[in-house]
C-alpha cells in the first residue's frame, strides 16, 4: 500500500511537472490552459462564487476604460482612422488564430513557411478593401496629380493584381511542400483560408458600415459594448443560474439583465440630444399625444420620438439576443482547442478575438438591416450626387457637368 502511495505521489508530481513545463514552453501565459481545478478552488465557475472576482473586475474595468477612451478618440478623428483601427484589429485577430494550429517542431523544418499565411492575409486585405473603397478614397484623400493618377490606375487594375498575388502565394505553397510534412502543410493552407473567410467576410461589412455613415458603425458597436458590460455586471452581482455549458461563467441573470439594459440604452440614449447629425427624415422627431386619462400631475402631454429610435430598438434586440451567440461560438471553439482565451493582449479580457466575436456578428446584421430597411429604394438627387462625387474621377465629373449643361440647354431651347 505504501509503495502504491509513493507511486501515486510520484505520478501526481510528474503530472504537476508536466503542467509546469507546458506553461513554461508557452511563455507562462495562462490563456493557454483551461482552469478547471482553479475554478473548483474558487467555489465554482460562476462569478458570484469566485473569491478573486473583485480583483479581476478591477483589472477588467481598467482595461475597459482605456479601450473605450481610445475608441472615442478614433471615432472623433474620422472615417479613415476608424478604418485603420479595423485593419489593426484584423491583424491581431489573424495573428491569434494563426498561432492555434502552428506547431514549433514542424515549423523548424519549414523555414519561412509561416510567412505564407501573411502573404495570403495581405492579398485578401488588398482585394476586399480595394473593392470597398474604390474611387471614393482617391477623390477624398488625393490632391497630388501624379499620386492621383497612380492610385487611380492601381484601383482600376486592383483585381488582376490581387489575382496574381494569390497565384504567387499558391505557387509558393506548392514549391514549399516537403515529404512527411504534407498533412501539416495542407492543414495550415486550409486553416489560413478559413481564417480569411471568417475575418474578412465579416470585417468587410464593418468597413461598409463606416462609409455608410459613422453613426451606422458607432450605434451597433456601442450596443455590443453596452451588452457586454451589462452582462458582466448583472452576472457579477446576481448570477446564479448557468446559461450554457459552452461558457460556464455566463448566467441567465446576466443574459436577461443585459438584454433589458441594451434595449433601454438603444431607445433612450438617442432621445437625449447627443446626436448632431444632418437632420434627415430619420432624425426629425415625431410627436405623439399621450392619453387624456393620465393624471394632471404627469409632466408631459406629448412625447417626441425620432424614427431612428425604432431602428435602434431593432438593432438593440439583435445585439442582446442573437449577437451573444457569436460569443458562445467562440467559447466552443476555444474548448475544442483546450484554451481559455485566444490571447492575452488585453488584461482581464483575453485577446482581440475574444472582444470581437459578437462585434463581427453584429456588423453583418447592421449592414443588411441598413440596406434593407433604411436606405431608400428610389433614387434621389442627393444619392446621385453622392455616387458621382465618390465614384467618378474629377475629370469625369467635369465632363458630366459639361454634358449635363449642354443637354439642359438643348432641351430649354428646343421647347422654346
Amino acid at each position: 500500500m505504501k509503495k502504491s502511495g509513493r507511486t501515486t505521489r510520484r505520478s501526481g508530481g510528474g503530472v504537476i511537472r508536466r503542467i509546469e513545463d507546458t506553461q513554461r514552453i508557452q511563455g507562462g501565459k495562462c490563456n493557454k490552459c483551461v482552469p478547471s481545478e482553479l475554478d473548483k478552488a474558487n467555489g465554482g465557475r460562476l462569478l458570484v462564487n469566485d473569491r478573486n472576482k473583485y480583483k479581476s473586475m478591477l483589472i477588467r474595468a481598467y482595461s475597459s476604460v482605456w479601450m473605450i477612451g481610445g475608441f472615442a478618440l478614433i471615432i472623433y478623428m474620422g472615417h479613415l482612422y476608424i478604418w485603420a483601427m479595423v485593419v489593426v484589429i484584423q491583424i491581431f485577430m489573424a495573428k491569434e488564430l494563426f498561432i492555434l494550429l502552428r506547431k514549433s517542431h514542424e515549423d523548424k523544418h519549414l523555414p519561412g513557411f509561416k510567412h505564407l499565411n501573411w502573404h495570403f492575409f495581405f492579398t485578401a486585405m488588398l482585394f476586399v478593401y480595394g473593392r470597398i473603397l474604390s474611387q471614393r478614397l482617391v477623390n477624398t484623400v488625393t490632391t497630388d496629380k501624379f499620386l492621383y493618377k497612380l492610385v487611380g490606375k492601381f484601383i482600376k487594375y486592383h483585381m488582376v493584381t490581387c489575382y496574381f498575388l494569390y497565384i504567387a502565394g499558391f505557387m509558393w505553397f506548392i514549391l514549399a511542400l516537403k515529404k512527411k510534412m504534407y498533412k501539416y502543410q495542407f492543414g495550415q493552407y486550409a486553416w489560413t483560408h478559413m481564417i480569411l473567410i471568417v475575418v474578412f467576410t465579416q470585417s468587410s461589412f464593418t468597413v461598409a458600415n463606416i462609409f455608410e455613415g459613422i453613426f451606422w458603425f458607432l450605434l451597433p458597436a456601442s450596443l455590443i459594448v453596452i451588452n457586454d458590460i451589462a452582462a458582466y455586471i448583472f452576472g457579477f452581482f446576481f448570477g446564479k443560474t448557468p446559461l450554457i455549458k459552452l461558457s460556464p461563467k455566463k448566467t441567465w441573470e446576466g443574459f436577461i439583465g443585459a438584454s433589458v439594459a441594451t434595449m433601454i440604452s438603444a431607445f433612450v440614449d438617442l432621445s437625449t440630444g447627443w446626436l448632431h447629425c444632418d437632420p434627415g427624415p430619420l432624425f426629425k422627431p415625431e410627436y405623439f399625444a399621450l392619453p387624456e386619462w393620465l393624471p394632471g400631475w404627469f409632466p408631459w402631454r406629448e412625447i417626441s420620438i425620432m424614427p431612428v429610435q425604432w431602428h435602434a430598438l431593432c438593432l438593440g434586440l439583435f445585439a442582446s439576443i442573437i449577437a451573444p451567440f457569436g460569443g458562445f461560438f467562440a467559447s466552443g471553439f476555444k474548448r475544442a482547442f483546450k484554451i481559455k482565451d485566444f490571447g492575452d493582449s488585453i488584461p482581464g479580457h483575453g485577446g482581440i478575438t475574444d472582444r470581437m466575436d459578437c462585434q463581427m456578428v453584429m456588423a453583418v446584421f447592421a449592414y443588411i438591416y441598413h440596406q434593407s430597411f433604411i436606405v431608400p429604394q428610389s433614387l434621389s438627387i442627393e444619392m446621385i450626387m453622392d455616387q458621382i462625387l465618390m465614384n467618378l474621377p474629377f475629370e469625369e465629373q467635369q465632363t458630366l457637368y459639361m454634358k449635363l449643361g449642354q443637354s439642359i440647354m438643348e432641351r430649354q431651347y428646343g421647347e422654346s
